[in-house]
């Protein structure tokens, strides 16, 4: 993403009417270690799309992120970044800072050029195809730390809502149906999934057969926000976002998925 010129071949003597940009530099211990390739992709390689929308003329749906939000305290709505100060939203990583970031250039592209692109801002997308690093979202780490009997932290006092791969995807597939440019969408679970992460490192092991003997329980972590309660009424409204994988059944199937890549059990 940070090559012009690889992006640009990519494009060349081809026409697309819409571009998923979900190209990124993920998490934000990631963004901590490598911080130079998390800007150069996320920041400078959005912009390199953005350059080839504004002579392409594609409608793009650019991939955000709830991180955005940072430690905002209250149910986070699409229009907090706009009502607050950017100080009453303070952005805990770099990560949450170049997705910012893309968004700010997405803005300011459809204002002075006149592209067209619609914001998303997942939230805990999961579930089978995901492989382990140290850098992956909570969930696939505590799934391959308990197959593999391996330690893992789990920090109290943080409550997340998690969303199933299949749903997520159904629901980003919609876009197109109904693209409304400059709209940008919370994409989340139902708000009765919201859990402490405890209760769905319990509902792992459960789902593993294993007991939280590997498992250190730590006070909040540092950089992260400590509860996420989001809304997607928008989404319910123009994409018809309806999710309907429940944790204990995405986190069974994802288990499944991992015992099959990893070969465990065989």
């Amino acid at each position: 993403m940070k090559n012009i010129r690889q992006l640009e071949r990519a494009f060349n003597g081809k026409k697309f009417d819409y571009v998923y940009h979900l190209a990124a530099e993920y998490g934000r211990w990631n963004g901590e270690d490598y911080y130079e390739n998390l800007w150069e992709t996320n920041a400078i390689g959005t912009k390199h799309m953005l350059r080839l929308q504004e002579k392409l003329k594609f409608r793009m749906i650019f991939f955000s992120s709830a991180e955005v939000y940072g430690d905002y305290n209250g149910t986070m709505t699409e229009d907090v970044m706009e009502k607050n100060p950017i100080i009453d939203t303070y952005q805990m990583n770099d990560y949450a800072i170049t997705k910012w970031a893309g968004e700010l250039m997405c803005m300011n592209s459809a204002k002075m050029f006149g592209t067209e692109t619609v914001r998303v801002r997942p939230v805990n997308c999961y579930g089978p195809g995901e492989h382990y690093t140290p850098y992956r979202g909570f969930i696939p780490k505590f799934i391959y730390h308990s197959l593999h009997d391996r330690p893992y932290v789990v920090y109290r006092g943080h409550k997340r809502i998690i969303d199933y791969v299949g749903d997520t995807a159904a629901t980003f597939a919609n876009i197109v149906d109904n693209f409304i440019p400059g709209e940008v969408y919370n994409v989340a679970g139902k708000p009765e999934w919201e859990r402490d992460i405890k209760e769905y490192s319990d509902i792992i092991l459960n789902t593993v057969g294993k007991d939280d003997s590997h498992v250190t329980y730590e006070e909040a972590e540092p950089f992260t926000t400590n509860i996420k309660t989001i809304d997607c009424s928008k989404a319910i409204r123009d994409l018809k976002h309806d999710p309907k994988v429940t944790p204990e059944e995405g986190i069974r199937k994802t288990v499944e998925w991992m015992k099959w890549y990893y070969r465990i059990g065989d």
